[in-house]
């Protein structure tokens, strides 16, 4: 069981909590936090790029000249892909790119994005988060007094009030335990982990 500190958000050490190894200590390997990225960047395309097929290119059905005698190549119609203005041959069409990973696999690679963060003390665990309103420029203050300049915040249930207070703020992201990625997390230097949010993620990653 490793054991780290706990800070307020003034940046004042306050406590100690015991995180899991089963959770934070858990060994990194690349490959599976590559294929859960690369899982994750796929499902997030659209897709929906899409060209016209001859079949669909406006125009005449009219042959534009007759087959033999003028000297020319055969040409049977207008919207042929070798004719300027005529349809795509093999053209995208709208697809989905998705796919999705064995269950465990996706668990695991939350495993090792948290445990790398930890091994590499970029993870701060603070003891609460509260904002009595919505205001960028106080949770700003927040961010810098823990040193937080790219960092992901986990908070245990969605909180209007820091979400919207953080949304404005380069390099700044808040996740409930919920939304938590891989991608998030390597996405950004630091990982600010808010304490009543460790139970939370010993309740979806350890079930």
């Amino acid at each position: 069981m490793a054991v780290t500190q706990v800070y307020n958000t003034k940046n004042e050490k306050v406590g100690e909590v015991t995180l899991d190894d089963k959770l934070f200590g858990v060994e990194v390997k690349t490959h599976i936090l590559h294929d859960v990225v690369r899982m994750q960047l796929a499902n997030r395309r659209l897709g929906n790029a899409c060209t016209k097929t001859r079949v669909e290119v406006a125009g005449s059905g009219a042959k534009p000249w007759r087959q033999k005698g003028t000297g020319r190549a055969r040409a049977g119609s207008r919207q042929s892909p070798i004719w300027r203005g005529g349809g795509t041959a093999f053209g995208p069409k709208p697809r989905d790119y998705s796919y999705k990973l064995p269950k465990k696999v996706r668990k695991l690679g939350l495993k090792m994005a948290l445990s790398a963060r930890l091994s590499e003390d970029q993870l701060k665990v603070v003891d609460s988060l509260e904002m009595a309103e919505i205001k960028t420029k106080d949770f700003m203050g927040v961010m810098n007094n823990l040193e937080a300049k790219n960092a992901l915040v986990i908070i245990a249930d969605h909180d209007e009030t820091i979400e919207r207070s953080s949304r404005n703020i380069p390099k700044i992201k808040v996740l409930p335990v919920s939304g938590l990625n891989v991608y998030d997390i390597l996405l950004h230097e630091k990982l600010i982990v808010v304490q009543n949010s460790i139970e939370k993620l010993e309740e979806r990653l350890l079930a």
